[in-house]
């Protein structure tokens, strides 16, 4: 008497048009449990994917990797699926399966196609198979990224899932959305005079209560471009809540935050100080300190946050730190505005078009290709043109006056005097808005300079 194979049924499928088209989960496996029990098969479980493509990577498919768990226990003899398609539209993680399903001796078989995979020949029909299916996959996301491009150039909304928190979507696009508008620009009003993503998520609940938008909602208006109004390459999607040049700056500002543990007031200088020997940024520590009369002092420090790295590292006090920007930034100030007027008035002002640079380029290629100029004639003229669009490229380079527009607000008049008003929160968002960086030279183990945060 031979042995019942042992039957495991697998069923996958991806979109909502497979579904109307009579390719849902339920109707697969009324298909494939009918099949088996037709043939007399031992149906030992059912393995399934659901909105999953064929070919996203086999990470993604639970169900393809339980069912594959199962095959190295030997607990599967065969696996029946409705056709190829459903099985695999992937080569190469087709081909990892196999070697896997032969290491235990499991075939797998389709019931409305006819296909082998025990021999050699019914393989290779697999692999043809297999490569049209994934080349016909590959052309339809081509023309569905063509359409989304298309669609995000003219500022329709391209996802079918709801607007983003404080945007509805009115005829195909994103208009914001009023009955929250006020609470979006509170929000990044605030943001703007703490530089505190946590500052500004215990202010909005504080004054909106329940009306207030969740962590994940307010973490998303300073990670996601919509709210500057773009969408990729699409600068105009929709109406901005803040500029770029202000997205811009938070991304800086959040792309390397620090935060203090406990109830600790902040620290002024987190993430803006750079080791110079690992690139980390320098975090804040507090040190106790016991005093003559058995009191004890606090202090703040900072060091390089690479606590297991095998470099030397230079301690700072947070008071010395800030000693040494009070001090120099003024002077550092006038000094590169000073190169900066210097260089503009060096810089010859141009004229020249560079559109019309390279069309004249593109005239003298056509021209000696057709051999109406010399050689020699080409080359120089060429060289020329080439030079004339080098400059201008680097003369676009250049940073401008209008760059340190806001730089040169904030550190005007007596600024030394409302800074040492401010209490720290206030005080940590003055340097966090106005520096992007503090330097320590390596071989003086002390501060040598910084950078400003301009546009």
């Amino acid at each position: 008497m031979s042995k019942i194979p042992r039957c495991a049924i697998y069923i996958r499928v991806s979109t909502e048009e497979q579904h109307l088209n009579g390719l849902s989960l339920p109707a697969q496996k009324k298909a494939l449990t009918q099949f088996a029990e037709s043939n007399n098969y031992n149906i030992v479980g059912c393995y399934a994917d659901e909105g999953i493509s064929a070919r996203k990577p086999m990470k993604y498919r639970r169900g393809l990797l339980q069912l594959l768990e199962d095959v190295k226990h030997d607990k599967v003899d065969m696996i029946l699926v409705t056709k190829l398609d459903r099985w695999f539209r992937n080569i190469k993680d087709y081909n990892i399966t196999e070697e896997i399903l032969q290491a235990h001796n499991c075939h797998w078989k389709t019931i409305f196609e006819n296909y082998d995979s025990s021999t050699a020949n019914g393989q290779m029909v697999i692999n043809i198979m297999l490569s049209v299916n994934q080349a016909e996959c590959d052309r339809t996301s081509e023309r569905i990224r063509a359409v989304l491009d298309y669609k995000r150039s003219i500022g329709e909304v391209t996802s079918g899932m709801c607007a983003c928190y404080g945007y509805k979507v009115v005829n195909n696009r994103l208009v914001k959305d009023e009955s929250v508008e006020h609470i979006i620009n509170d929000a990044y009003q605030y943001y703007f005079t703490c530089y505190s993503i946590r500052s500004t998520l215990s202010y909005l609940q504080t004054k909106y209560g329940a009306d207030a938008p969740s962590h994940n909602k307010v973490d998303r208006l300073f990670k996601n471009e919509t709210y500057a109004g773009k969408d990729k390459d699409n600068l105009k999607y929709c109406e901005p809540y803040i500029s770029l040049d202000q997205f811009q700056k938070i991304r800086e500002i959040t792309g390397s935050k620090t935060y203090s543990s406990g109830n600790y007031e902040p620290y002024l200088f987190s993430s803006l100080i750079k080791c110079p020997w690992c690139g980390n940024n320098y975090t804040g520590y507090r040190k106790k300190q016991k005093l003559k009369n058995g009191g004890e002092s606090i202090y703040i420090k900072y060091r390089c946050g690479n606590k297991f790295g095998r470099h030397s590292c230079a301690h700072f006090t947070e008071h010395k730190i800030e000693e040494y920007m009070l001090t120099h930034v003024s002077d550092r100030l006038d000094q590169e505005l000073a190169e900066i007027n210097f260089n503009h008035k060096q810089r010859p002002h141009r004229v020249d078009d560079p559109e019309a640079i390279r069309t004249e380029m593109e005239r003298l290629n056509i021209l000696f290709q057709k051999g109406r100029i010399t050689e020699h004639y080409y080359d120089e003229q060429y060289a020329i043109l080439e030079k004339k669009l080098t400059d201008i490229q680097e003369s676009s380079k250049c940073v401008s006056l209008e760059s340190y527009r806001d730089i040169i607000r904030t550190f005007s008049g007596n600024w030394q005097d409302l800074y040492l008003n401010l209490d720290k929160s206030h005080k940590q968002a003055f340097w966090k808005g106005t520096i992007k960086d503090i330097q320590i030279d390596k071989e003086t183990h002390r501060i040598c300079g910084f950078n400003f945060l301009v546009k």
